[in-house]
């Protein structure tokens, strides 16, 4: 079984604020290029926190290149994990405990340098932020986590 790239495909399609209308059918991969996609997504997520965040001019000096430089890090995080689920869709009728276990060494590395950099990141956040703006920016960033996540696990079978 195939997924590829399935997690890239559910991300785009699932992130409520980024996902275009499209006329494929629900679970196809958009037919448009991935990188324009994934700058879309970006730019939308971007625009969330803009909106929300109601930066002043000084705040958004200071907000703006942290931001950057921890999504840039994310994103490498992200492609491990469509790397890890690419992995798993090529094994997925012929997983072995072997693999299993290897997947799942690398899904929880994964999820623990999600974890530690969303942590450092927030922090640096909150020294350049007055509380409340840092505690929005932090609501706004685990609510988008969760919707994607919970969306796209959902649609990765079950190992068998």
């Amino acid at each position: 079984m195939r997924f590829a790239p399935l997690a890239f495909a559910l991300f785009v399609t699932v992130f409520p604020l980024a996902s275009p209308a499209q006329d494929t059918a629900p679970g196809s991969v958009p037919k448009a290029d991935e990188q324009i996609l994934l700058k879309q997504v970006m730019n939308d997520k971007r625009t969330v926190y803009a909106h929300n965040l109601n930066l002043t001019d000084s705040e958004s000096k200071a907000f703006w290149p942290i931001y950057d430089e921890y999504e840039a890090k994310l994103k490498k995080l992200d492609d491990r994990f469509i790397e890890l689920v690419n992995q798993f869709a090529e094994k997925y009728d012929t997983l072995t405990d072997k693999d299993a276990k290897a997947m799942l060494d690398e899904k929880m590395t994964i999820e623990a340098k999600r974890m530690a950099l969303k942590q450092d990141y927030t922090k640096r956040i909150a020294r350049v932020l007055p509380a409340k703006k840092a505690l929005r920016y932090s609501q706004l960033e685990t609510r988008i986590e969760i919707l994607v996540r919970s969306n796209v696990y959902s649609l990765i079978p079950l190992a068998r």
